[in-house]
């Protein structure tokens, strides 16, 4: 492991800076929204927080580790949500650190809300190039394009997005690093580095099978300019709206002919009214699979203040003895997920 540690630090480093995913990866997108969507500010109808802990491939030095914090809430009546998102990404000699700050003006319609939302956030990068278990055959003056000393820098951009909701399915599309800005650290004239815009759509729904037992699938496209097209799709249960249970299907990668990058267990349960927690474990695909130890993520959700049951929701129901689809009223809470 420790031969392949240089390699794989110029690996992550180059990756990090150039036109490739630079946003964290979220195996539970569906719990923290908002880091993909400013739309969906506010829709939880209740002051929420998030947080989420990601460690991915271990046992491969130099791999990405992601921290997430995340709180949203409604304000006036409803008609506006606001958020913030602060993330800590470290991969080899990188660290960035993502604060995004997030505003929605909510529209109501006959069945749900529209949110129409933008982003604005600052993010600070840093490499430290002095690392000792960096090592090259060249001297780095050679190419005045690899820094010698520790750098840092802080850009700003900023991003929008759509988010509907309904009491039984959501969607929403998004944009986020709209603007290219120039993250080199050393200076040679041309710029070889920038933050690339990130496209993504997500959708979602809710399906009784039994009184006691719905099935929640969700979906998450991504696109990013020079890295593959990436799709989650996540199929969850739940059972007395307590005790959950998914998987998740992740396509992305292209040195898999075709099977995808890897396969995602998730267990978690409403510990309280306020508090949910979960965790996962991906199971990689790639060639990569063989260096490390797979990739677990944690996360944790506190809704200060949950809806009070509600006896006229109307939610989608799909008889599956009959093949049909029909409403119902239901007498259930509504869901917060």
């Amino acid at each position: 492991m420790k031969q392949l540690y240089p390699t794989l630090i110029a690996f992550f480093a180059v990756c990090t800076a150039a036109s490739a995913q630079q946003e964290p990866m979220q195996t539970q997108f569906f719990f923290n929204k908002l880091a993909h969507n400013p739309g969906y500010a506010g829709s939880a109808e209740t002051p929420e927080a998030t947080a989420m802990y990601r460690n991915q491939w271990m046992g491969l030095d130099g791999a990405p580790n992601t921290q997430t914090l995340s709180f949203n809430q409604p304000i006036f009546n409803n008609r506006v949500g606001v958020g913030a998102n602060l993330s800590r990404m470290s991969i080899a000699i990188t660290r960035v650190i993502t604060l995004d700050l997030n505003y929605a003006y909510r529209i109501e319609t006959n069945k749900g809300w529209i949110g129409i939302g933008i982003q604005a956030g600052a993010r600070h990068f840093y490499q430290n190039w002095n690392d000792p278990r960096i090592i090259t055959d060249v001297p780095r003056t050679v190419d005045g394009s690899i820094p010698t000393d520790a750098n840092s820098k802080v850009v700003a951009n900023f991003g929008a997005g759509i988010y509907y909701k309904t009491a039984g399915w959501y969607a929403g599309v998004a944009g986020q690093r709209l603007y290219g800005n120039n993250i080199d650290f050393a200076n040679v004239g041309n710029i070889l580095s920038r933050e690339v815009i990130h496209l993504n759509a997500m959708a979602g729904t809710n399906i009784s099978l039994t009184k006691d037992l719905r099935l929640n699938p969700q979906i998450l496209l991504k696109y990013v300019p020079g890295a593959p097209f990436d799709a989650d799709i996540n199929a969850s249960l739940w059972l007395k709206q307590k005790f959950y249970g998914g998987l998740t299907y992740r396509t992305g990668s292209g040195t898999t002919a075709g099977a995808g990058e890897s396969v995602d267990v998730l267990l978690g349960m409403q510990a309280t009214e306020k508090l949910f927690f979960c965790l996962s474990y991906d199971i990689g695909l790639t060639p990569l699979r063989k260096y490390n130890n797979g990739t677990i993520e944690a996360t944790v959700r506190y809704q200060f203040n949950p809806p009070a049951p509600d006896d006229t929701e109307v939610e989608p129901v799909f008889d599956f003895l009959n093949g049909v689809d029909k409403t119902k009223k239901s007498k259930k809470k509504k869901s917060k997920h």
